[in-house]
């Protein structure tokens, strides 16, 4: 190796390769586009889910079940996880199931389901509850009160975390 070989491979403003200039520079004639079809036309470039003309896979595949089009995620807990997780006479809001680890993960709206027995007298305050939560609940002796979920989301509008951070506190409907 010699000092001015040190740099030969290194091609700092490499020239662009010129297409459409005769067959002496191997990018003559169809200038790399090949023959015929779609892809030889000016402008035309190819979708992500482009199969060559045929049916793209994602419209072959038939759309079955559940698809959560707004993005909303909804934490179940059981009225036997409240049990195990809180003492008596205890407040319990989302805020405080998020901290105590008892609804773990991401999630943007809480239900309380009536699965297992209850025999604290709790407050609970929630996203939703279904039938058998709220009536064990306030069998039990404790209070039942909706909280107001995030704002709805709609596509190309700010995410659940921001309406979540600018939406103000309302009066709780108590049963």
């Amino acid at each position: 190796m010699r000092l001015n070989d040190i740099n030969k491979s290194v091609h700092k403003n490499r020239k662009r390769s010129r297409i459409g200039r005769g067959p002496g520079s191997g990018h003559g004639k169809t200038s790399g586009r090949g023959h015929k079809g779609q892809g030889q036309l000016a402008g035309w470039s190819a979708p992500s889910i482009f199969e060559g003309g045929r049916s793209p896979i994602i419209r072959r595949v038939p759309k079955r079940g559940f698809n959560n089009r707004h993005g909303r995620i909804v934490k179940s807990i059981n009225v036997s996880d409240l049990e195990t997780a809180f003492e008596a006479g205890t407040n319990v809001t989302p805020e405080l199931l998020r901290t105590s680890g008892v609804a773990k993960g991401i999630w943007h709206e809480l239900k309380i389901l009536g699965d297992g027995k209850i025999s604290k007298s709790l407050s609970v305050s929630a996203h939703r509850f279904s039938k058998q939560a709220r009536e064990k609940i306030l069998a039990a002796g404790g209070s039942v009160s909706e909280v107001p979920g995030p704002a709805a989301l709609v596509k190309g509008q700010k995410k659940v975390r921001d309406a979540e951070q600018s939406a103000s506190p309302q009066a709780s409907v108590s049963e």
